[in-house]
């Protein structure tokens, strides 16, 4: 075993057995790149990324914590503008694919969305905030689930008895504005169900920095999949190939 796989290991030992729940295992990732040079945090990374494609059990369990903390945890991690640089000038694909960035494939704009919102909701916002978070009738979830206001959504994300094939709608929606699908993405209880994943990446109107921080945790017959699917932005689907060859 490498040196570099030691002290992969070793990090995924740590975080492994550490309680709390998932904002402590995120800033621990988070201190765990921001404590070392910008080369070594690309290839811890790198390395995460290697042993999460050959399907490691210990990987597969953290990574999601790491690709949290990229996007969440920049205070705890001082490099992490020049960490992208860093990963191309080392030839690291696949963590340079992970700062990818840009439109989403396909676009439903906000004016559009606000229309079909008010066509389908005439209560004041702060009302449809507390009847997403509270309601239970199944119906009415199920009819505030497609609101494009992000608030809205997350709302309904909180709400006790939300299913998960109704996350799934939501996740799949088109068309959509990318901040609901964000929301899923960002929610701790929702976004570890390999489904809800499956149906983010697959949206094209997921903007392509949140799809990039999903296509690693998905299984290799996904990413064989999101290869063969032209309308999917091309980062995913190079970071689906890079994992690929190396798992």
């Amino acid at each position: 075993m490498s040196p570099q796989r030691e002290r992969t290991r070793a990090v995924l030992r740590r975080l492994v057995v550490l309680s709390g729940g998932a904002l402590v295992r995120r800033r621990a990732a988070a201190r765990a790149l921001g404590e070392v040079s910008e080369t070594e945090a690309t290839q811890l990374l790198s390395e995460l990324l290697e042993l999460a494609a050959a399907r490691d059990d210990d990987a597969l369990e953290i990574l999601p914590a790491f690709l949290r903390a990229l996007e969440e945890d920049g205070d705890v991690i001082p490099h992490l503008s020049t960490l992208r640089r860093v990963a191309g000038l080392h030839q690291q694909d696949d963590v340079e694919l992970l700062f990818a960035e840009g439109e989403a494939v396909r676009q439903y704009h906000v004016d559009a969305a606000a229309r079909a919102d008010a066509r389908l909701f005439t209560l004041p916002l702060g009302v449809l905030k507390t009847r997403a978070r509270l309601t239970r009738n199944p119906d009415e979830l199920s009819r505030l689930a497609v609101a494009s206001n992000p608030s809205v959504v997350r709302e309904v994300l909180r709400n006790s008895r939300l299913t998960e094939d109704l996350v799934v709608r939501i996740a799949a929606r088109r068309p959509a504005r990318p901040e609901p699908l964000v929301e899923i993405w960002r929610s701790t209880r929702w976004s570890l169900r390999p489904a809800v994943r499956r149906a983010l990446a697959f949206n094209p109107y997921l903007p392509p920095e949140v799809g990039v921080k999903i296509v690693p945790l998905l299984p290799r017959v996904d990413l064989e999949q999101l290869l063969e699917s032209p309308g999917l932005h091309a980062s995913l689907r190079e970071l689906a190939s890079t994992l690929l060859r190396t798992g």
